[in-house]
C-alpha cells in the first residue's frame, strides 16, 4: 500500500483503519472522500452486493477516519474492489 498523499495512521491507536466501504463519487478519479459519502460494510463481499454504478456508489477499501486541514472527517482510498 503506496502511503504517499495519505495521512498516515497513528501506530498508537485504532482510530483510523482500513475498511471495506461504499463510495458515493460522480467520478473515480478522486483518492479521498467526506465522510459523509462513505458507507462503511463489513466485508468486500457486502460492499460488491450494495455497489450501484448507476447510483454512483462504488466498492472500494479505504482508510480513517481522518481530519484534513479543513477540520472535515475524510476516509482515503487504498484501492478500488472490481
Amino acid at each position: 500500500m503506496s502511503m504517499r498523499g495519505l495521512v498516515p495512521p497513528d501506530p498508537e491507536t485504532d482510530v483510523s483503519q482500513a475498511h471495506y466501504a461504499v463510495v458515493y463519487v460522480p467520478r473515480r478519479n478522486r483518492n479521498r472522500f467526506p465522510a459523509g459519502c462513505v458507507e462503511l460494510v463489513t466485508s468486500a463481499q457486502e460492499a460488491l452486493d450494495r455497489a450501484n454504478r448507476a447510483a454512483k456508489r462504488f466498492p472500494a477499501r479505504v482508510v480513517g477516519p481522518s481530519k484534513s486541514s479543513e477540520g472535515q472527517t475524510i476516509y482515503y482510498l487504498l484501492e478500488w474492489l472490481e
